[in-house]
């Protein structure tokens, strides 16, 4: 609309500016910031910044490396972090800054890279990423300890290695140059905020290092222990983040996100005391690599999962089982546990037959994601000496069943046509790599025309959607952890 008399846009007022402005991005809000010095002032009204998302490092949408975003940090806490309502922040400091030393730069998962002692120029580079993320933590922090409108926080560092020897945790941060005193001021300041805090509603802290310990919650103010909603505490530590005497003040939560470890069979039968507000969701971490120093003797039991069903008749629960063998799986997946989503998700580790057998029997009723990944040149074959393809069986039991997600198993193309046409149009994600599917050559004889071209069109019409093979397997392969920390958000969230 032009402006009469030649008007420009300075002569309007600026309480229309910020309501103009309300509707930019993030990015295009900073960008206009530089316009002028009316338009700077009316841009950093706090009604604009009341949540903000924030990637640091990883070289995701132009992230760069960590240490490049450090300045962009600084300012969006400075100007922003006493007052902004949600802010969720991810730093990708070990990803993003050693990713040159990466020999395969197409690799987007990191298959158990040299700790960083073996190498002198990997163990520089891994010290100038976890330092700046230490500062990194450390400007957050000190920008939003006094922040009592803060009613969503959600946190997650990319800093997950598996190591030939173990996992990376916090103690590997004490090799950093002052390193111990950082640490203490981190969790000194996480603390405060936890106090100063007044209608906290979610709290998501992901792997990371160094900020959590199992003293934290003990800080949270009384008023933000009855608003909290959702709580996900994930890391590498050895023991529980969380004391059934901290989880018993939070009365009101919806939604939980634990190592699965550390839900045992006393924190489950506290869950499920009718004095609690039922809970809706429950996204556990199962990680192999950790079941060393945190073994799965007395988690939660069949009976625990019956009565916490019991009181939370709308629970439903998420699962991802990360470099976990059959074995192990099947001693957590009890019949009782009402599961939604599983995720399994390894390097070599093979799921048997049996264990999709299992899985396809007892949550036919309740599982809608299913996602078996394996980063490994072998593609077994799970339908070797059976009669049906336990896959198959799996789209044929569990009715409700809307995602399925397969790489690094061989998916045989006509096993592939009757998943499509046995779920149809309500699987509304069916994603296998190309280099999973494999083609009967018996079958293949009686079919005229290309292979790929006629499956392609079997299964489409199964769908009924056009449907294609994945063709590119990293955009299967996502990093594991960060998968899971976003994923469980969205699942908490759909409630």
């Amino acid at each position: 609309m032009a402006l009469c008399g030649g008007v420009g846009a300075m002569a309007l007022p600026s309480e229309l500016i910020v309501h103009i402005f309300s509707f930019l991005s993030d990015r295009d809000k900073l960008r206009a910031s530089a316009v002028c010095s009316r338009w700077r002032e009316c841009l950093f009204y706090p009604a604009l910044w009341t949540e903000l998302k924030l990637r640091i490092g990883g070289g995701c949408n132009g992230g760069g490396s960590i240490s490049e975003g450090t300045p962009k940090l600084e300012f969006l806490m400075r100007k922003f972090g006493s007052f902004v309502r949600e802010l969720q922040l991810e730093l990708a400091p070990v990803e993003g800054y050693l990713s040159p030393l990466n020999s395969d730069p197409s690799s987007t998962r990191m298959d158990q890279p040299p700790a960083p002692d073996n190498d002198p120029q990997l163990s520089e580079r891994w010290r100038d990423a976890m330092a700046t993320y230490l500062d990194q933590v450390l400007c957050v922090f000190t920008s939003i300890r006094n922040n009592r409108n803060l009613q969503k926080l959600s946190l997650y560092g990319d800093t997950c290695i598996l190591q030939q020897e173990g996992l990376l945790d916090s103690s590997n941060l004490h090799q950093i140059h002052q390193g111990d005193k950082k640490i203490n001021e981190i969790q000194q300041l996480f603390m405060e905020l936890l106090s100063n805090s007044r209608q906290l509603r979610w709290l998501s802290c992901s792997f990371m290092l160094g900020l959590v310990t199992p003293c934290s919650l003990a800080c949270l103010s009384n008023p933000s222990a009855e608003t909290l909603q959702h709580l996900s505490l994930l890391d590498h530590q050895l023991g529980p983040l969380i004391s059934p005497s901290e989880m018993d003040r939070l009365s009101n939560l919806h939604s939980l996100a634990l190592d699965f470890s550390d839900l045992t069979s006393e924190l489950c039968g506290l869950l499920a005391s009718p004095r609690r507000t039922p809970l809706h969701r429950l996204s556990l971490l199962l990680n192999g690599a950790a079941l060393e120093f945190k073994p799965l003797e007395g988690t939660a039991t069949e009976d625990d999962w019956k009565a916490l069903v019991r009181v939370s008749a709308n629970l439903r629960v998420y699962i991802m089982a990360l470099e976990v063998d059959s074995s192990e799986l099947l001693r957590v997946l009890k019949p009782s546990l009402p599961l939604e989503r599983l995720h399994l998700d390894s390097y070599s580790t093979l799921v048997s037959d049996a264990t999709l057998e299992l899985i396809s029997q007892q949550y036919n009723k309740t599982l809608t994601h299913f996602l078996l990944l394996r980063d490994d040149p072998d593609f077994p074959d799970l339908s070797v000496n059976r009669n049906e393809d336990p896959l198959v069986l799996l789209a044929w039991r569990c009715t409700q069943l809307a995602v399925l997600v397969i790489h690094g198993y061989t998916v045989w193309s006509h096993n592939l046509v009757a998943i499509s046409r046995l779920r149809g149009s309500s699987l509304r994600v069916l994603t296998v790599s190309e280099e999973s599917i494999d083609f009967d050559p018996d079958q293949s004889v009686c079919m005229e025309g290309d292979p790929v071209h006629n499956l392609v069109k079997e299964v489409s019409l199964g769908l009924g959607r056009v449907w294609h093979p994945c063709l590119d397997s990293s955009l299967v392969l996502s990093e594991p952890t960060q998968h899971f920390h976003r994923e469980l958000n969205t699942f908490s969230m759909g409630m």
